[in-house]
Order: structure tokens, then C-alpha cells, then sequence
């Protein structure tokens, strides 16, 4: 799985124009966590270190090269209009171990500040819908997340 990240992340970027670079990719994930991280008009820095940190472990990629997707993915996040235009590109171009991975890092990212509320799970449900993931994949990788965080309050 971690695997399949890297090598998607990692590909050469002159596989051709309709193939979107490393980079677009990885802000188009890193995007769908900042949504989250803004859904309760709040960034909390707990939250924000955790997208660095899950970029840093599951891409494999530098924390400069972490903090400067963050950064990207701050402005795309900020001009967005729809998920889709995160998720339409995640589903051309991960299968669904992959997303489903995502999906995991989008909880640990949730479960940073010590709590879910409502407004979280409803987002994240939502993001699992648009990456066409099941509610069996939704609750594994909540799961998964949640072993990985410790106590939460909801």
C-alpha cells in the first residue's frame, strides 16, 4: 500500500501531459486534509503538523518538501470551490488501497486536535463518497486512524 503511494508520487513527471506531477497530486491530497483542518473555521496547529507528518511517513517526501505541499495546498484550498476538484484527480490516478490510505491520514488529521465533531465526520464522509469509498473502507480506515492517535472526545 505505502508502496504504491511512493510510486505514485514518485513517478517521473514527463509521463505525459494528461498525467498530473508528483506535486499536483500530493497538494490535491494534502488539500482535501486542509478542508478538513478548516471545517470548523479554525486551523490548529496540531492539525496542521499532523498533514506535515502523515506527507513526511506515508510519501516519504522531506518535511521542506512536506511543509512547502502544505503551503500549496493552503492556496489551492483557500480558491477551491468543490471537493471534486481534489477527489476527481485522486480517483484518476490511485486505486483503492491508496485511497483508502488517504482516507486514513484525512482521520488522523481529524483526531489531531483531540476531538471529532459532527461537521468533521460529515466532511470526511463525504470526501469517502467522492474517492468512491465504500462504508466498510470508511470505518477500517477510521479505525486504523484511531488506533494511531489515542484518546478522543467527540
Amino acid at each position: 500500500m505505502i508502496e504504491k503511494l511512493k510510486q505514485l508520487f514518485l513517478a517521473p513527471a514527463d509521463q505525459g501531459p494528461a498525467q498530473p506531477d508528483r506535486h499536483q497530486l500530493a497538494i490535491a491530497a494534502t488539500a482535501l486534509m486542509v478542508q478538513l483542518a478548516r471545517i470548523d473555521q479554525e486551523q490548529d496547529e496540531r492539525e496542521l503538523k499532523t498533514i506535515v507528518d502523515c506527507a513526511v511517513q506515508r510519501l516519504e517526501v522531506t518535511r521542506e518538501e512536506a511543509e512547502s505541499i502544505l503551503q500549496d495546498a493552503l492556496n489551492e484550498a483557500e480558491d477551491a470551490t468543490s471537493l471534486y476538484e481534489f477527489t476527481g484527480q485522486i480517483n484518476d490516478h490511485l486505486d483503492q488501497q491508496a485511497k483508502q490510505a488517504l482516507l486514513e491520514s484525512i482521520w488522523l488529521v481529524a483526531f489531531a486536535d483531540g476531538r471529532i465533531d459532527r461537521f468533521e465526520e460529515h466532511l470526511i464522509r463525504r470526501m469517502a463518497e467522492l474517492l468512491h469509498l465504500n462504508h466498510r473502507e470508511y470505518m477500517q480506515a477510521r479505525h486504523r486512524a484511531e488506533a494511531n492517535s489515542g484518546p478522543i472526545s467527540g
